[in-house]
């Protein structure tokens, strides 16, 4: 649970985001098919920061968005 509410922190968001932007930068460079799927799954992180929901939070018995998560 503590990494479930690390993540919905500033810190946990803004590592979601540089996290899709470097995907995003690899596919880029990849190119081809590969890199489009790079490309499409690092915007899933960063919207994942910028909208604060985690994807894995209600794997680890948390809330999906970071704004539910008890302080």
């Amino acid at each position: 649970m503590t990494f479930a509410k690390w993540m919905a922190g500033g810190a946990g968001r803004t590592l979601r985001v540089l996290a899709g932007l470097v995907l995003i930068a690899v596919g880029l460079y990849v190119q081809g098919v590969w890199g489009l799927v790079i490309g499409v799954i690092g915007v899933a992180p960063v919207l994942a920061g910028i909208f604060n929901f985690c994807l894995i939070a209600p794997l680890l018995g948390a809330p999906f968005s970071g704004r539910q998560h008890p302080a």
